[in-house]
C-alpha cells in the first residue's frame, strides 16, 4: 500500500463508516470472481450424474449465488445497496487431472454488473462464496470433508480506477 492509499471505510478517528459516494460519477461497473469447492470424486460423480439426494446441486448453487449478490449489502455492513443489473453464476465440474493440485470439485465463476456510483466487487465475491456454500450444504450428508478455497476477485472495471485484473498483478 502506498502513502496515498488508505482504507476508505475507516475515518480520521479510526471508526468504521460507510463511504459517501454522493459526489462520484455514475459509470457502468462489472466484477468477476471465482471460488472452488473440492470434494471426493464420488461426490462429484453424484453431482454430475444428477443423483444428489437434495436435487440439482448446480442449479441450486447458481440461484443461491444470484440471490446472494442481490443481498450483499444486508450481509456486509459497509456495502451500499445496489441496483444490480447483472448477476451470473457458472458452475463447472473439475475432474481428476484438470487442476495442478489434483483436486476435483466444482469451479464457480460469478459476474456482476451495475450502473452506479460504487463498485460491484463484493457482490461478485459474495455470489461465489454462497454458491460454494450451497454446494457444501447440498452434499454434506455424503462428504463433510469438502473444502471451499480460492475465493478471489479476478476482474473489476469501471469507476475512477478503471480496469483491474488479477493477471495484471502477476497472480
Amino acid at each position: 500500500m502506498t502513502e496515498q492509499q488508505h482504507l476508505t471505510h475507516i475515518d480520521e478517528k479510526g471508526d468504521v463508516r460507510m463511504v459517501d459516494v454522493s459526489e462520484k460519477d455514475i459509470t457502468k461497473r462489472v466484477a468477476v470472481a471465482e471460488g472452488f469447492i473440492s470434494m471426493h470424486p464420488d461426490t462429484l460423480a453424484l453431482i454430475v450424474e444428477g443423483k444428489a439426494a437434495k436435487g440439482d446441486v448446480l442449479a441450486c448453487a447458481r440461484v443461491a449465488g444470484v440471490m446472494a449478490a442481490k443481498q450483499t449489502s444486508t450481509l456486509i455492513p459497509m456495502c451500499h445497496p445496489l441496483n444490480i443489473t447483472k448477476a451470473k453464476v457458472e458452475c463447472e465440474p473439475v475432474h481428476a487431472g484438470e487442476r495442478e493440485d489434483g483436486r476435483v470439485g466444482i469451479h464457480v465463476t460469478t459476474t456482476t454488473g451495475v450502473t452506479g456510483k460504487t463498485g460491484i466487487e463484493m457482490e461478485a465475491l459474495t455470489a461465489a462464496s454462497v454458491a460454494c456454500l450451497t454446494i457444501y450444504d447440498m452434499c454434506k450428508a455424503v462428504d463433510r470433508g469438502m473444502e471451499i478455497m480460492d475465493v478471489r476477485l479476478l476482474l473489476k472495471d469501471g469507476g475512477k480506477t478503471g480496469l483491474w485484473t488479477r493477471e495484471e498483478q502477476g497472480e
